[in-house]
Formats: C-alpha cells, sequence, structure tokens
C-alpha cells in the first residue's frame, strides 16, 4: 500500500509487512514521549509484539531519502464477543490484551484499533498525522474490516491536568464545532466520532525512586502530583512509597 506523494512533503507510505527492513528503523525514530508512558507494564509487554507477530498492522511513512518519519501500530480483535461489545473502560491496555489473547486462541477478528500514531519530533506539524490515520483506516479497509477504533491520547489535555477527561473530550471550537483538541480533530476531521471516555486506559505504577527516576521531580508530598506530559495528576504515597498514574484517553470510532 502506497500513499500518493505529497507535493511539499514527498512521503512513501507501508505497511512493515511490506518493508521488513524497516523493522529497526521503526524504532529509531526521534521521538517526545514521556519516559513514565514508556514504562506502562501492558504496553511494554505487547508493543514489539505487533511488529513481529502483525506487521501487516504496522504503518510506515519513509521521506524522500528513505528515513523512517512516522509508525502507525494497529491490531485486529474479536468486540463483538462475550464478555466484550462495549469498548472498554480500560481503553488501550485492554485492547492490546484482548488482540494477543485473540491470537493466541484463533478468534476471528471483527475491528482493528490504533494503538500509537507517532511523527518524528523534527516533521510535527506537518499534517503527517492525519495521513497515518488515513493510512491505517485504508489498511483496514483493505483487510476486509469495517471499523477503526481507536483509545486517542489528546495531545493537548497535559495543559490541563486538573480537567476531567469527560469535560475535556467533548469540548468544541466555536467556529466551526470540531474539537478544542488537536489530536481529536484529526481523527473527526478524517471520519471518526468521539463515543466515550475510557478513564483507565493505561496504568503506570512504581516506587517513589523510579517516579523521580522518570520525572526529575521529588515525590516527596501525599497526594495529587502534576507531572509534565501527564494527562491527569500522578497519586502519590509516602506512606505506601508508591506512586500511581492512571491515564484517560478517548475512544472515538472510525466507520469505514
Amino acid at each position: 500500500m502506497t500513499t500518493p506523494q505529497d507535493s511539499a512533503l514527498e512521503l512513501t507510505i507501508t505497511t512493515l509487512a511490506e518493508r521488513p527492513e524497516l523493522g529497526d528503523a521503526v524504532w529509531g525514530m526521534i521521538e517526545d514521549w514521556p519516559e513514565f508512558i514508556l514504562n506502562d507494564h501492558v504496553g511494554w509487554g505487547y508493543m514489539g509484539r505487533i511488529l513481529t507477530e502483525l506487521p501487516e498492522y504496522v504503518i510506515v511513512a519513509t521521506d524522500a531519502e528513505g528515513a523512517v518519519v512516522a509508525r502507525g501500530f494497529s491490531v485486529p480483535f474479536a468486540l463483538d464477543t462475550n464478555g466484550r461489545r462495549e469498548l472498554p473502560a480500560t481503553g488501550w491496555d485492554q485492547v492490546l490484551l484482548w488482540a494477543f489473547s485473540d491470537l493466541r486462541h484463533g478468534r476471528k477478528p471483527d475491528t482493528v484499533s490504533a494503538i500509537e500514531i507517532t511523527v518524528t519530533t523534527r516533521l510535527t506539524g506537518r499534517g503527517i498525522s492525519g495521513r497515518m490515520v488515513a493510512a491505517l483506516r485504508d489498511n483496514a479497509r483493505a483487510r476486509g474490516f469495517a471499523e477503526v477504533v481507536a483509545p486517542v491520547r489528546p495531545n493537548a489535555k497535559h495543559l490541563e491536568p486538573e480537567v476531567p477527561m469527560s469535560e475535556y473530550a467533548f469540548r468544541t471550537r466555536e467556529e466551526d464545532g470540531l474539537p478544542h483538541d488537536p489530536w481529536l480533530r484529526v481523527h473527526v476531521r478524517a471520519g471518526g466520532v468521539i463515543e466515550a471516555v475510557a478513564p483507565a486506559s493505561m496504568t503506570v505504577a512504581g516506587s517513589l525512586e523510579q517516579w523521580r527516576a522518570w520525572t526529575g521531580l521529588p515525590f516527596d508530598t501525599d497526594g495529587p502530583v502534576p507531572v509534565p506530559g501527564a494527562l491527569v495528576p500522578v497519586r502519590c504515597s509516602l506512606e505506601h512509597e508508591h506512586a500511581v498514574y492512571v491515564e484517560p484517553n478517548v475512544w472515538v470510532r472510525h466507520k469505514l
């Protein structure tokens, strides 16, 4: 699968299955994820497996020189089955667990979930993320799916960590009615519909020493701690010597 080349920024977008030689370069992109996010245990256990076991659901964008400048991970899973049917409140973590459980047990998938879209830092703001959303949609459609869902991490929510996601997710702009958040806006412009909040989409727990190493913050007070890049405050317990971050995401549904 190759998209038409953009006149302003020449990109070639394929699946990793079509270009397996790009596997190492996918991880070599310069990106700006907060370190604590990389310590989600579900993500730690499963993200690498998407590349090796589901490469046909990994989208890779290269520039005119052949460098990887964006990646998009997705996974197929069965939503219309007993015990599921509703998009889970535990969002990102849960859909990864479902996808690999289905793969292991040979359960036929009926839905594709986006997992991550990342653009190299030097090219953010160039419209690449929207092209990657379109590519994930096209790839799912080409594989016979009628729907893509996405547990979206709104990229400006970290500026308002105290605002409940249930309020933030549905905030719109007066001028056009599109979402206030830029990343949610990309999904809606691509055809997605905001459906629900996943209040416990990702959980990162660690000792206070780990959180100090991840963030450079003292973690020396009980209660909520604002952390740069976090969508909500991290909960710190001095008595129990740990802190826990429970991240809410926003479920967006794309009919194909």
